[in-house]
């Protein structure tokens, strides 16, 4: 695991973005794993800018959301699939039929669990999967007390998710108790995974995942077992860290040629 300290979130965006240039330059058909929420943002908010201003073309690319909410209709405004095009697929040129995302509307929810992990594995694996982390930890919808193993499929929002995400509602009542999401190992097949997270409000997630023991109750920290993970912060979100000197050192004096 790599823990990167950088002083906000323009730059944090701006390092991730150029991973993934690098990775479609040298990979057109590429697959990328799309988070939600506002942490990804910035690194959306590049890519479209370079797309409009450089033409960084994604023709070719496949997305696969991390998660969708149970029982919100299609064309939802807050549906992940909706939110997924509207903040990144629409402000570039990825091909729609090419946008994936879990199907929270389908009557066998197995099923479709089973048919998501199937077509991320047809389509060859995610080689870059973006994820935010929770305030109790949670990637994806993992919550805490989710199996380290765990594959695509439904769970029930904690509490303090659903509070969470109630900016996005009108009010809390809105917000869906139930969700699909990729799971711990869905998210571990990934072949590089880049997290980035902003905000004192997240500085005890970072300081546990990162720092802590490897556990169900924090979901996050099984990234310590990746080969490949980059964890992208800013100083706020670095706050606890005790080996933040250590992560600092360790960037400064990286070898220009590694990359991420």
């Amino acid at each position: 695991m790599e823990v990167i300290i950088l002083p906000s979130s323009k730059e944090i965006g701006a390092l991730a973005a150029d991973t993934i240039e690098d990775l479609v330059h040298n990979l057109p058909r590429a697959v990328l794993g799309l988070a939600t929420g506002s942490s990804p943002l910035p690194i959306y908010d590049e890519l479209a800018r370079r797309h409009d201003e450089s033409g960084l073309s994604f023709t070719q690319v496949h997305g696969f959301a991390l998660d969708e909410y149970v029982g919100l209709p299609a064309g939802h405004p807050e549906s992940y699939r909706e939110v997924i095009r509207r903040e990144f697929t629409n402000r570039v040129d990825v091909a729609p039929e090419n946008v994936h995302g879990p199907d929270g509307t389908a009557t066998d929810i197995a099923a479709a669990c089973l048919a998501y992990e199937e077509a991320i594995k047809a389509a060859g694996g995610v080689d870059l999967q973006i994820l935010g982390v929770g305030t109790n930890g949670h990637i994806g919808f993992n919550e805490p007390g989710s199996s380290l193993a765990s594959r695509t499929r439904i769970k029930t929002l904690a509490d303090q998710t659903r509070q969470d995400n109630a900016r996005f509602f009108d009010n809390i009542d809105q917000v869906p108790h139930h969700v699909v999401t990729q799971g711990l190992g869905t998210i571990m097949d990934a072949r590089h995974v880049v997290l980035v997270a902003y905000g004192a409000g997240k500085a005890q997630a970072v300081r546990d995942f990162v720092e802590g023991p490897v556990s169900a109750s924090c979901p996050a920290s099984v990234l310590q077992f990746h080969p490949h993970a980059t964890i992208l912060i800013d100083e706020a979100a670095a706050a606890k860290l005790t080996g933040a000197a250590s992560y600092r050192h360790a960037y400064a004096n990286k070898p220009a040629w590694q990359g991420l």
